[in-house]
């Protein structure tokens, strides 16, 4: 089985090199990638997973023979995806050789996805992750209290769009949640990302909106400030993110600005003793409740300096409970802030706002870095969101996770024609692909995690890999979930409806598909 895996990953690996490099001579060196774009997609994609396989390659014992599912899957799948672009990229065959094909039959014959599919109905944790000894414990830890403090409650704070219930921070807080990347000198405990990534995905598989995303913010901030705060930032801030004294929110994204952030409009003048903050900005979640805004904001009116004109600041705001809030700043001349919630089908639990600034006063000491911080917003800011595209994987395999289990259960219960579904052939097959392509996701995502630990500038290819994939297995497994679930799945006292709502938002934040196929693995990918 081993050999299969590791057959198949070679195959994959030498066919997705193959693309890359003539995509590389077709761009020069990545320069031209927005002449090629279609060509640019199918070869990142390719080659994220040839990525996924050569983790699947690597997975435990335990999980070899739905990763050979997965793998051959994936594998069988890279020919007609790069097919379109063959011409263009100058690649007459795309066929695998003769051991490899068979490798790959003998990994999605239906039989094989089959066998997947009866162990998720008989056990629906039958493909744990092993991990060490402390991974082991935060795992489980996160998984009681998500299934008791969070789970009760996921569904009515969806349906009623109610917002994140405040005990939930106060114990996250307490139980570390916030603190798993910060360094212990400054109040974290700095198990690293991988622990990061467990929490993210128990919590999501209770609840994406609830409690899955609210580690994100916090992390994405703190990551900057490590990156480049001051020393004085760091001690004051990061001891107030790790035990949830200070919830923060993002906000980078503007009406008319998505993820061409170097075309940030919303501007910070200097006044005395800081900076006046106006403009709009969107999508920025949980800004409603949030104590700090990290704000990246335009400080050179030059703008051909596009990202270089960027600053990052912290944005100190009231807490407000509600959809809607307007605040002025106290003193003469004080600035005002609006704030109206976007409602949205899915992702329900922290509301994601449009804001207006108006002369808002930002001081001097929280501009992140400081004087040398000025102009750096765009790097700190990225520093941050490598964080959050690989807690999107995390967030991800939860959501997935929960989707597979409420669909095994169910397959194993409801009955038709005399027998219960999950009897049958096809519904076992569909579920064996669930699964399989969860090890997949789960498979890429840690090893993201891993790899980000050890260094995260060179790890930010692999956790967007994560991301990209991880969320489109989000979207086809729930999908996928709420089908075997017949009419019901389409009925809100389901979960699985959930799940198939929540999950449409995980390709679109912390870097949109396209971009990251084109912008980032694609840059990284041909310009080496």
């Amino acid at each position: 089985m081993a050999d299969d895996r590791e057959l198949i990953a070679r195959a994959a690996r030498t066919l997705a090199d193959r693309a890359a490099l003539a995509a590389r001579a077709l761009t020069s060196g990545g320069e031209l990638i927005d002449d090629h774009q279609v060509v640019v997609e199918k070869v990142s994609y390719a080659a994220t997973e040839a990525r996924v396989i050569e983790e699947l390659a690597r997975a435990p014992g335990n999980l070899a023979d739905a990763a050979l599912v997965a793998a051959a899957e994936l594998a069988a799948g890279i020919p007609h995806r790069l097919a379109p672009v063959a011409p263009a990229l100058g690649l007459p065959s795309l066929a695998y050789d003769a051991d490899a094909q068979a490798a790959i039959a003998r990994g999605i014959a239906p039989a094989a996805v089959e066998a997947i599919g009866a162990a998720a109905i008989a056990d629906e944790r039958a493909f744990v992750w092993p991990l060490d000894e402390v991974l082991t414990e935060v795992r489980a830890n996160v998984r009681a209290f998500a299934e008791r403090e969070v789970a009760p409650n996921a569904e009515r704070i969806h349906h009623h769009d109610e917002l994140v219930p405040e005990r939930f921070i106060q114990e996250m807080g307490k139980l570390g949640y916030f603190g798993l990347a910060i360094p212990e000198k400054y109040g974290g405990h700095e198990l690293g990302n991988l622990a990061m990534i467990l929490t993210t995905e128990e919590l999501s598989r209770a609840s994406l909106a609830a409690a899955g995303s609210l580690i994100t913010r916090p992390e994405i901030l703190a990551k900057a400030l490590i990156a480049g705060g001051t020393e004085e930032q760091k001690q004051t801030w990061l001891p107030k993110l790790a035990s949830a004294e200070v919830m923060a929110a993002i906000s980078v994204t503007e009406p008319n600005v998505g993820s061409d952030v170097a075309s940030v409009a919303c501007k910070a003048e200097r006044v005395a003793g800081g900076f006046s903050i106006t403009g709009a900005k969107a999508w920025c979640t949980f800004a409603g409740r949030a104590d700090v805004i990290a704000l990246l904001a335009r400080t050179d009116t030059d703008t051909s300096k596009g990202a270089r004109g960027l600053t990052l600041f912290i944005v100190d705001k009231p807490r407000f409970l509600g959809h809607e809030f307007e605040t002025t700043q106290a003193g003469p001349g004080g600035g005002t802030l609006t704030g109206k919630a976007d409602r949205t089908p899915g992702y329900r639990g922290m509301h994601s706002f449009t804001l207006s600034f108006d002369k808002w006063f930002v001081p001097d000491a929280q501009v992140v870095g400081g004087e040398a911080g000025i102009g750096r917003g765009f790097a700190l800011q990225m520093a941050g969101f490598a964080a959050g595209r690989l807690q999107t994987g995390g967030r991800a395999c939860g959501v997935t996770q929960a989707a597979l289990e409420h669909t095994a259960r169910y397959v194993g219960e409801r009955k038709q024609f005399g027998r219960p579904i999950g009897d049958y052939g096809l519904t076992r097959y569909h579920l064996g692909r669930m699964a399989s392509r969860l090890i997949a996701a789960r498979g890429i995502t840690y090893a993201a995690a891993t790899a980000m630990d050890a260094d995260e500038r060179a790890a930010a290819p692999l956790a967007a890999m994560a991301k990209l994939f991880s969320c489109d297995v989000a979207v086809e497994c729930t999908q996928l979930g709420q089908l075997l679930h017949g009419g019901w799945g389409y009925a809100e006292e389901y979960p699985i409806s959930r799940y198939v709502a929540d999950a449409q938002v995980l390709p679109i934040f912390e870097g949109v598909k396209p971009i990251l196929t084109l912008k980032v693995i694609g840059r990284s990918l041909l310009s080496r």
